[in-house]
């Protein structure tokens, strides 16, 4: 059994720093840098790239709306041509930092709302999967557990991730609960890293009214801008391995 950690990284901007990303690069194997819409900004993007491969940590681009008042968490009514167009220009632009420093990009995970939308809107996904198909087809894609943003990938050709989250809850459907309504968010540690090891060992998840749900386990998103991120990307380093999963990325020659 093996499973990636992944983490949403290079997310401050001018005068405002925002995650925990010095602390948390040691615990994890792959890195979502903010392209500069959502977050980021070019600076800070040269130096996360730069603190990823000083970790040996895989780097991916995390493009999002470009909604920076509203930290890409607000939906969109965007085309899909639109759509295509927006993450071409994000993934180029983080590709061109990883390549002057020598290194390769290796995966891209769409950011919270195009994240989300793109998780149940077939339009929306093709558009994402044949951006980064047209970018290099040697991309893996990162998309929510049986999602169409998976599906897509899959369809174009692409190797994908499917991603769970340790601390949020799931539907009966296999979705992320909404974080509007209660209980969305896990936010006991033990909980949420038992939560990780049961869908990575047994590929099932308990959804907030008790349904078994079953889903596919590849990587798992931390979040590193809570107060407590540090202390929990730790433990579920420790926890997983203590369980014999083998915490390592994903490969894209596999």
């Amino acid at each position: 059994m093996k499973i990636d950690i992944n983490c949403d990284m290079g997310e401050s901007f001018g005068a405002y720093s925002i995650g925990h990303d010095q602390g948390i690069m040691p615990y994890i194997t792959s890195a979502n840098i903010a392209c500069g819409f959502h977050a980021g900004d070019p600076d800070v993007m040269k130096k996360t790239v730069h603190l990823a491969i000083e970790h040996g940590v895989k780097i991916g681009a995390h493009p999002g709306f470009q909604d920076l008042a509203g930290f890409g968490r607000r939906n969109m009514a965007l085309s899909p041509e639109e759509v295509y167009s927006l993450v071409v220009y994000q993934i180029g632009a983080l590709q061109a930092f990883v390549q002057v420093k020598g290194a390769a990009l290796h995966h891209v995970k769409p950011h919270g709302a195009l994240y989300n939308m793109a998780a149940s809107n077939e339009e929306m996904a093709s558009a994402i999967a044949a951006a980064v198909k047209d970018v290099d087809i040697s991309l893996i894609l990162y998309g929510l557990a049986g999602s169409k943003l998976v599906e897509a990938g899959q369809k174009a050709g692409l190797k994908t991730a499917s991603e769970v989250f340790a601390d949020r809850t799931y539907t009966r459907e296999g979705m992320l609960t909404p974080r509007r309504l209660p209980h969305a968010v896990i936010e006991d540690s033990e909980e949420a890293v038992s939560q990780v090891i049961r869908m990575a060992k047994e590929k099932k998840v308990r959804a907030a009214d008790g349904t078994e749900v079953d889903i596919q386990a590849d990587t798992v998103c931390i979040h590193g801008d809570g107060p407590h991120a540090l202390s929990f990307a730790r433990l579920i380093r420790t926890k997983l391995q203590d369980e014999g999963i083998e915490v390592r990325s994903i490969a894209r020659e596999e």
